[in-house]
């Protein structure tokens, strides 16, 4: 990622690179915060298109403008796929929206937030006005530590575990937490019988299923069993953005679109901003040579055989 100036102009433009050979712009308002943390760098600038945009690692992770799009399939169909989900683990998350949307069930008792990043949860709390209230929220708990040494400590479980994490880039803080050991040693013991874990699983469009998505996928599959693969376009990611879920429950299933908006109506107290039935089995529908990437996948996930999306964290690139 980089700021480049027009020539003549005070217009500033923030590059984020996709792929080796391939980039996009946007233009930036104002720049709020741009550093490092202990863990990764941090940007939060302000844009006409997107709003306010959050980076790590240079990473586009959420934008203003669409960020409901990508909150509300993460958390959504998890929540509705439980019975009755009371306790809920979030893996990340410091912006404070997946936080937002576990909060608006009624059933919810209980939140445990574990980021590792205070400095990412601090300045999202002061900027970010849509995750106030779910921050001040009673039944959240937030922890500024590693997730997967909170989770190994605890002998809590939980009904829903939610991973919001940064990408998996070679050098980030964050990839551990997409591997076989991780899902089969750590988590999967701190979920509750018939618990459902749900993650954001990176891009998975025609081009890119195979970076990681499918990886994830196949790997969720080996320490669960039963997956349920699904993904949606959003605009500030430039692709289609893939998300997986598991359980050790054989019934894992989601309802028909019906079914979905009849639930949805039922369990929380405000309208979505995007996901209803219809919405959720389109993103059910993947296109062909998704399917087959799937289907044809045969990687798993390990901390010896890691796969990275396009991109470093700024330790690996210094």
């Amino acid at each position: 990622m980089a700021y480049r100036q027009d020539e003549g102009s005070d217009l500033s433009w923030l590059e984020e690179e996709i792929q080796p050979d391939c980039k996009w712009s946007l233009r930036v308002k104002n720049v709020l915060h741009s550093g490092k943390s202990n863990f990764q760098s941090v940007e939060l600038v302000e844009t006409d298109t997107y709003g306010k945009v959050l980076l790590l690692d240079g990473k586009s992770q959420s934008a203003e403008a669409d960020e409901f799009v990508y909150h509300e399939l993460l958390v959504h169909p998890a929540m509705l796929a439980h019975p009755n989900p009371k306790s809920v683990f979030i893996a990340g998350g410091g912006e404070g929206a997946t936080a937002r949307e576990v909060l608006r069930h009624k059933s919810v008792e209980r939140v445990l937030m574990v980021d590792i990043d205070k400095v990412v949860c601090d300045f999202c709390r002061q900027h970010l006005a849509a995750n106030k209230e779910a921050y001040a929220d009673p039944r959240l708990e937030l922890v500024n530590d590693d997730a997967a040494a909170q989770l190994e400590a605890t002998e809590e479980r939980f009904d829903v575990i939610v991973a919001d994490l940064a990408d998996p880039v070679d050098g980030g803080p964050c990839y551990q937490l997409y591997t076989q050991e991780f899902y089969q040693d750590i988590l999967k013991p701190r979920l509750n019988p018939g618990g459902i874990f749900v993650t954001q699983s990176g891009p998975a469009g025609v081009l890119t299923s195979r970076e990681v998505f499918t990886p994830i996928n196949n790997t969720l599959a080996s320490v669960f069993g039963h997956t349920i693969a699904y993904a949606a376009h959003i605009p500030s990611y430039v692709d289609t953005w893939g998300f997986n879920m598991a359980s050790s429950e054989p019934n894992l299933q989601l309802s028909p679109a019906g079914m979905v908006d009849a639930l949805l109506s039922e369990r929380i107290s405000s309208e979505l901003k995007f996901l209803d039935g219809p919405t959720l089995q389109a993103a059910l529908a993947l296109n062909k040579p998704v399917k087959k990437a799937l289907q044809e996948e045969t990687n798993i996930y390990t901390k010896d055989n890691p796969r990275f999306i396009h991109g470093a964290g700024f330790k690996a690139g210094q």
